[in-house]
């Protein structure tokens, strides 16, 4: 029995991931788009949580992405709090699926599946594939947990706990709790609750309080996702448990109407036992959606309250870039471009700031927060650039026309010194992860070099922003001050390899960072040549 059930139920979850995997595949990039682009307001933010969650068949899976994307600084707080609900609506899509009663084909479907993934190479047919088969696994699956709960029926002490969960509903919602953070999956969980309540071993009544647990318990990804991660990321989480935990509440106290709702949609509908407890488990997220959302506002507030701290989340969107200029006024457009294009220059020293500070002091949050920058200066490249590529279709003066040339090549410098310094970081990572030891003259040379970067970056900056002749041929005798330096640093760390002062790999680790370092310099003059009107 154990054997049967144990087995059923890792099929079953291979095939939610397989299929997840395949219409993720599939969909690309978009999800991520839909949830950044399609989350104006929470109203939308629960249509989106549906979208995704029925394209990937998990909550879980979705929750984990938004937290990600607010721990990013691409959504805020309120925005995820909509995605969330939504994700809880979508997830019932799998239990609907499940509902359906063609468990008797769930070989034939995975031999299809099979014969996709063996036969054909091409991405979109083993995307095909994947989704296939997992649907097929996913009802296999479930017919050998059903075979292998059967004999429970016969068990007096599982008899005795199905009576206890109808007497004592809060028993049933710590049971499903509990089983779905153990199998991390609330759509395996109600699947084996249908299982149960086909087979007759569980009543209606013992059925929904687990239902109202399973929502609870699939809280826990979010949880674990959070862990380390931003206060927002944390915030969001909370929100996922806050929200499945009023709504159990609301049910709990509301749960004898609710039996009868349900036990009148099975009789008037004529639905299999799968279907009726898929339509309570609907029901119960679309009620508890509706009942919440209107207070999203004050969930937002209860998390922040909860989990006090100041929000450290990098904004990743353009502040700046307005399409209506590109038409209206090209010339506007351009002044919002090159504010936006200075914004990032400073997401820029902010990011060297960080790097040194984890040079420095080795603290694995300045580390992270230089990672959470170079990701933000990608996103505004991208940006910046499709913006500015739309502008150079209007037409352009020439003096605009050489300004538009000198953006577009300062944000390639930017985004370079942005990978530069994301190199750094990844280098103190491998110095630390094998307790590689740098002298410490060869620190404080380092030190001073990051110093004299970062200020020749800054300047070169401000040159940009006032068109400063002056400062910008400051920030090119700066630059050839770091190339010296970097030259002298090199010869020094070669005496102190001969003196068998400084090992190998601390010498590798060392000679990568000084060429990291006057790498960002020469993109620091790049800039100030441009003001210059230099090639």
């Amino acid at each position: 029995m154990i054997f049967e059930f144990v087995g059923g139920l890792g099929i079953f979850l291979l095939g939610i991931k397989t299929m997840g995997d395949g219409l993720q595949k599939s969909a690309g990039d978009r999800l991520r788009d839909i949830l950044d682009k399609f989350t104006t307001n929470p109203l939308m933010g629960v249509l989106a949580g549906m979208l995704v969650t029925i394209l990937i068949q998990s909550s879980s899976a979705t929750t984990v992405l938004t937290v990600g994307l607010v721990s990013a600084g691409f959504m805020n707080l309120r925005q995820a709090i909509g995605v969330i609900m939504g994700a809880n609506i979508g997830t019932t899509f799998t239990a609907f699926i499940i509902g359906l009663d063609i468990g008797e084909y769930a070989l034939p479907i995975l031999a299809i599946g099979v014969l996709c993934l063996v036969f054909f190479k091409n991405n979109r047919m083993q995307n095909i594939g994947s989704i296939i088969f997992g649907f097929g696994a996913l009802f296999y699956g479930l017919e050998l947990m059903g075979g292998g709960m059967k004999p429970l029926s016969n068990l007096q002490s599982f008899h005795d706990l199905t009576v206890s969960m109808s007497e004592i509903p809060v028993l049933g919602v710590l049971v499903g709790t509990v089983l779905t953070v153990i199998v991390q999956s609330s759509s395996a969980t109600i699947g084996i609750l249908q299982g149960l309540f086909s087979e007759g071993l569980i009543s209606l009544d013992a059925a929904l309080p687990v239902l109202f647990g399973d929502n609870i318990g699939t809280t826990i990804t979010a949880i674990l996702a959070s862990l380390g991660a931003t206060v927002a990321a944390k915030r969001a989480a909370l929100v996922h448990v806050t929200f499945n935990l009023i709504g159990a509440t609301i049910f709990l106290i509301l749960l004898h109407p609710f039996t009868l709702l349900v036990e009148m949609f099975q009789a008037n509908l004529g639905l299999n036992p799968e279907l009726t407890i898929a339509f309570a488990h609907g029901t119960f997220n679309i009620t508890n959606t509706l009942i919440q959302l209107p207070f999203v506002a004050v969930l937002a507030y209860i998390v922040t309250k909860l989990i006090p701290g100041e929000d450290t989340v990098i904004e990743q969107k353009a502040k700046h870039l307005d399409a209506v200029f590109i038409q209206q006024s090209p010339s506007i457009a351009l002044g919002q471009a090159k504010e936006e294009v200075l914004r990032m220059g400073q997401f820029a020293v902010e990011g060297l700031n960080e790097t040194r500070s984890f040079l420095i002091d080795g603290s694995p949050k300045h580390g992270e927060k230089a990672y959470q920058i170079e990701s933000a200066i990608n996103n505004l490249d991208r940006q910046i650039t499709d913006y500015l590529i739309q502008l150079s279709r209007s037409s352009l003066s020439n003096n605009e026309s050489s300004e538009h040339t000198v953006l577009m090549d300062t944000i390639r410098d930017i985004e370079r010194m942005g990978d530069h310094f994301e190199n750094i970081v990844e280098l103190m990572d491998y110095k630390k992860a094998n307790k590689v030891s740098i002298t410490e003259s060869a620190m404080k040379d380092l030190d001073d070099m990051f110093q004299l970067t970062i200020s020749t970056v800054s300047e070169a900056l401000e040159a940009l922003d006032h068109n400063d002749k002056e400062a910008a041929q400051h920030v090119v005798q700066k630059e050839d001050q770091i190339d010296k330096m970097e030259r002298k640093l090199r010869k020094q760390h070669i005496i102190r390899l001969s003196e068998g002062v400084c090992s190998g790999q601390a010498g590798i680790v060392y000679v990568d960072i000084l060429s990291n370092l006057e790498r960002i310099g020469d993109h620091a003059v790049n800039i100030a040549e441009a003001v210059l009107g230099e090639d």
